[in-house]
């Protein structure tokens, strides 16, 4: 989930080192099946060849006769490069972890913490203590955005990758813990092998999240175009507690008392924002929370080539569009945020023109200032209430599938756009009407940016629940959800006649790829397995043309990683997840040292059974139990990038 250097590929040996990262784990009994891209030198002929083509090779879904590959990650595919002499390189892709979370590794200080280990406001473990005699630090099961990046002034053959962890499923008891815990963010230090790319990891920081107030439910990520982790926060705390929002004022309390010590200390309004990290030379990092690109269920931010314009995904049902433009270049901490308002029908074949209402401008001091200084409460904001108080001053919303009725306080706009960002869009008229927009990428050569619904219903089905007809967004129901591509463009002004400051403002939108529900197979899929299924992480590599979608469904029994070439319009499946897992942390890194990535995790592996009744029930227990003996119980998850085994390991001839 970030940015891709757009300068032209150099040479073949630049390319031809290839990706590291998606879930996958042991195949069988013997070891990792990954071995990463073998590099030797070329002469003159070598460097002048560039790169012509890419191709990938996709690999077939994992069948019921093979309850391991079921249960574990599993690659079987390829990528063919093509070259300006005629010569071509086929490699067939594998996985490297660097480790599965609650696992020992070496820290910065050279001591051993837990990979994915929780810590509190004074970055003391917290610990698990729902099983008498079985105390243990907790440590998430949901590692998930990652960026892969480089630092000046770093040691020789180092690179980076920044790992954040969402949640953990459950205590050692079963209990659910989701978003009761503030997430982990760290930074790996890895060894780059200078004569075939392949990482390693040499260290672990603990990023200290203390003054961002702890981070929330950080789900996707970026790589901004000047090499900071963008990372975000998720189902922000309904400040009202009117279910209008993400989570609940009690899973808040949760949360304070956890990272606090205290339920009373962790403010609703500090949480749904922007986290930036900054990596050092050193493998330490540091992190600030930025308040002005509005408080949604931020997914991940994608910042375009000008480095000040971002579009961000929102995860949730009548979840909007948004826009941020900053005011100045590499610098989020000021800048205008403006919600979508689609002019046209959007519909499975349509293609609707897209007008900008400008919601405020505003810097990220003066809002965390409202909050952390004023304290403001919701109530000095606006009005909120569920039930219709039958008074024309109040405006009528729908937001998470449910009727509620808002009135602005005099005076309160810039409160209300950059903290009930939700409330505020659907009363100025923004089209809240997406269902989980996830992962947001682009294309910058095309213009074209792309926009991941995890599901297409409710809000955005005309009759579903939370549907409104002025939001212009009126698709048949795809539980399998689908992918958008939006259009971009300059020269564009806002719905107040004023110029938006930006070329890369996406100006209508059209559905570019789309799932199909099926009635369920022999595994218990409800969604085709040769198709898309509730995208979630989307990466656009420049140089290989390819859009990659990461799947977050419950309608694979096995979530896919899939690789859609934008020319040729092929769809390739590249990777399946261990069943019930989610794929993660995509990031697509076209050049690093001159060696190409592609990272990846997964998450929860065994999650939510009971979505596949029609999965066999010795196959199942078959699944279980390998999935229980490859990932401690399903407590752990891994964290790695995907690599690869040439057919011929010499890239010269």
């Amino acid at each position: 989930m970030s940015n891709l250097p757009t300068t032209p590929v150099q040479s073949r040996r630049r390319i031809l080192q290839l990706l590291a990262g998606a879930p996958m784990l042991p195949l069988g009994t013997g070891g990792l099946l990954a071995t990463t891209l073998s590099a030797c030198g070329g002469g003159s002929d070598d460097a002048a060849a560039t790169l012509s083509s890419a191709e990938f090779v996709g690999m077939a879904a994992p069948a019921a006769s093979s309850p391991q590959a079921l249960a574990t990650t599993t690659v079987g595919s390829s990528l063919k490069l093509g070259f300006s002499d005629g010569s071509s390189q086929t490699y067939q892709l594998a996985y490297q972890p660097f480790f599965l979370t609650g696992q020992e590794v070496t820290s910065t200080s050279g001591g051993k913490v837990i990979a994915g280990g929780y810590v509190d406001i004074h970055n003391q473990p917290i610990i698990d203590r729902s099983v008498a005699g079985k105390e243990r630090q907790f440590f998430s099961d949901c590692p998930d955005g990652t960026s892969l990046l480089t630092v000046p002034g770093a040691a020789a053959n180092t690179v980076f990758a920044v790992v954040q962890f969402e949640y953990t499923t459950a205590d050692q008891s079963g209990a659910s813990t989701y978003g009761t815990l503030p997430s982990p963010i760290a930074v790996l230090t890895l060894n780059q092998n200078p004569n075939n790319g392949a990482l390693s990891l040499v260290k672990y920081h603990n990023v200290d999240t203390s003054k961002a107030h702890g981070l929330w439910i950080t789900c996707g990520a970026s790589l901004s175009p000047w090499g900071t982790h963008l990372s975000s926060e998720e189902y922000e705390p309904d400040a009202f507690n009117q279910g209008l929002a993400g989570q609940t004022l009690a899973t808040l309390t949760a949360y304070s008392k956890n990272v606090y010590g205290n339920e009373t200390a962790a403010r609703a309004y500090n949480y749904g924002h922007l986290p930036e990290v900054t990596v050092n030379a050193d493998g330490t990092g540091s992190i600030k929370k930025h308040f002005c690109l509005g408080r949604i269920s931020h997914e991940l931010i994608h910042v375009l080539p000008d480095e000040r314009t971002a579009l961000m995904g929102d995860d949730a049902t009548n979840g909007g569009f948004f826009m941020f433009v900053a005011d100045k270049a590499r610098d989020l901490s000021a800048g205008t945020l403006y919600v979508a308002k689609y002019t046209e029908k959007l519909t499975d074949t349509s293609t609707a023109k897209i007008q900008w209402i400008k919601l405020g401008h505003a810097t990220s001091q003066e809002i965390e200032d409202l909050v952390n200084v004023r304290n403001i409460q919701p109530t000095d904001i606006m009005d909120s209430t569920t039930t219709d108080p039958g008074d024309a001053s109040y405006a009528r919303i729908v937001l998470n599938k449910k009727t509620a009725w808002v009135r602005l306080k005099a005076g309160q706009e810039k409160a209300a756009a950059f903290l009930e960002t939700h409330r505020y869009a659907a009363l100025v008229g923004g089209s809240m009407a997406f269902t989980k927009m996830e992962g947001t990428t682009a294309n910058a050569k095309d213009k074209v940016a792309y926009s991941a619904l995890a599901n297409i219903q409710d809000s955005m089905v005309v009759g579903g629940s939370g549907y409104v007809e002025a939001n212009n967004v009126a698709f048949p129901k795809i539980t399998a959800g689908g992918v958008l591509a939006h259009d971009m463009a300059g020269s564009q002004k806002d719905s107040g006649g004023a110029a938006i400051d930006s070329a890369w403002v996406p100006t209508q939108s059209r559905l570019l790829l789309r799932g199909e529900d099926i009635s369920a197979d022999g595994l218990g899929n409800t969604a085709n397995p040769n198709k898309v299924a509730s995208p979630d992480n989307l990466k656009f590599s420049e140089k290989l043309r390819t859009l990659f979608i990461g799947e977050d469904s419950g309608n694979h029994l096995n979530n896919f990683l899939w690789a859609y070439n934008v020319d040729t319009k092929k769809l390739e499946r590249l990777l399946s997840c261990p069943a019930g897992a989610e794929s993660t942390g995509l990031h697509a890194v076209d050049e690093i040292n001159g060696w190409t990535y592609i990272m990846s995790n997964f998450q929860h592996a065994g999650d939510e059974w009971n979505r596949f009744p029609a999965l066999d029930a010795t196959l199942k227990s078959q699944i279980d139990g390998i999935i229980n003996a490859t990932y401690n119980n399903k407590a752990s998850s891994a964290v790695g990038y995907l690599t690869a085994t040439p057919t011929q390991p010499r890239l010269g001839r």
